[in-house]
C-alpha cells in the first residue's frame, strides 16, 4: 500500500519520515546529508522503495505568517525535487516541529537518544499533516469519515 513521506529540509540535512500503510501514523525514517550531491537521488530511492505516492515538506513560516530566507531555500529544494518525482508535493507548517522533536528525544531513555531531531522532526510535521488531513476529512462529510474508520479494506 502506498505511503506518504515527510521531510525536514535544513541546510545540512534532510529529515525523513514515514506514514504506515493506512497514513495514520508518522514514524522517522533517515536523516540525509543535504551537502552531498546526490541527496535527490536518495530521496528519489527511499520513495520508490518505500512506495510512496505523495510527500509534505514542512515550510518554515515565521510565527506572524512571514515566509523567510529558510523557507525561501525550502521552496528553490522542492523545485529540484519536483524534477526528480512525479508524484504530489505538498507544504505544511513546521512551527514548533524541531522543538517538539527535541522534547520527544529529550524524553527517551538516555541510550536511545543517538537519533537526529532531524528525523523525528519530519515525523512530527508529517503526523501533523496526517491529522489536519483526518480533520479536514471529518468535517467535509463526518459520515463519511465514520464509514473509513469502520471499513475493513
Amino acid at each position: 500500500m502506498p505511503r506518504t513521506f515527510g521531510l525536514d529540509v535544513g541546510d545540512r540535512r534532510i529529515g525523513v519520515a514515514v506514514s504506515d500503510p493506512t497514513r495514520l501514523i508518522a514514524r522517522p525514517l533517515s536523516v540525509i546529508d543535504r551537502r552531498i550531491d546526490d541527496a535527490i537521488i536518495l530521496l528519489r530511492e527511499l520513495v520508490l522503495t518505500h512506495d510512496v505516492d505523495e510527500l509534505v515538506i514542512g515550510m518554515p513560516i515565521h510565527f506572524d505568517g512571514r515566509i523567510g530566507t529558510q523557507a525561501q531555500r525550502v521552496e528553490a529544494f522542492t523545485v529540484d525535487l519536483r524534477q526528480a518525482l512525479t508524484i504530489p508535493i505538498h507544504y505544511h507548517d513546521e512551527r514548533n516541529s524541531t522543538r517538539t522533536a527535541r522534547e520527544i528525544i529529550a524524553a527517551k531513555k538516555r541510550k536511545q537518544r543517538d537519533e537526529h531531531d532531524d528525523a523525528i522532526a519530519a515525523s512530527v510535521i508529517l503526523q501533523r499533516f496526517l491529522d489536519s488531513r483526518r480533520a479536514s476529512d471529518f468535517e467535509d462529510d463526518p459520515a463519511d469519515f465514520d464509514d473509513e474508520m469502520n471499513s475493513t479494506t
